[in-house]
């Protein structure tokens, strides 16, 4: 025959531990930052811009080298250059201004 202690001492060997807080744990906040992701995220879309245009320059730059090789009229190369040298000069612009951005930093603005 077991005593009363053994009994007890046996239940309380047997208890489940104590169940996890419903509270989230604390978390520090972070640190402050007021433009957050914003610059970042505005100059990849700024980016993806720049690449859609300079495509875009590039395909009716060809079609209308297309539509006057068409139409056999010589003599407009220099149109058609001045064109692509436009495209280009606009591409190499938006391609360096997102380094130009990180080189320089926040600038305090």
């Amino acid at each position: 025959m077991t005593s009363g202690y053994g009994i007890i001492a046996a239940f309380l060997a047997r208890a489940p531990a104590a169940a996890p807080s419903p509270l989230p744990a604390f978390q520090p906040p972070p640190p402050y930052n007021p433009a957050g992701g914003a610059a970042d995220d505005l100059l990849n879309l700024l980016a993806w811009g720049v690449s859609a245009a300079g495509v875009a320059g590039l395909l009716i730059l060809g079609i209308s080298m297309a539509i006057q090789l068409n139409r056999g009229v010589p003599g407009e190369m220099s149109d058609h250059f001045r064109g692509a040298v436009f495209v280009a000069m606009g591409c190499v612009l938006g391609a360096t201004a997102g380094p130009l951005v990180m080189f320089f930093g926040d600038l305090g603005l």
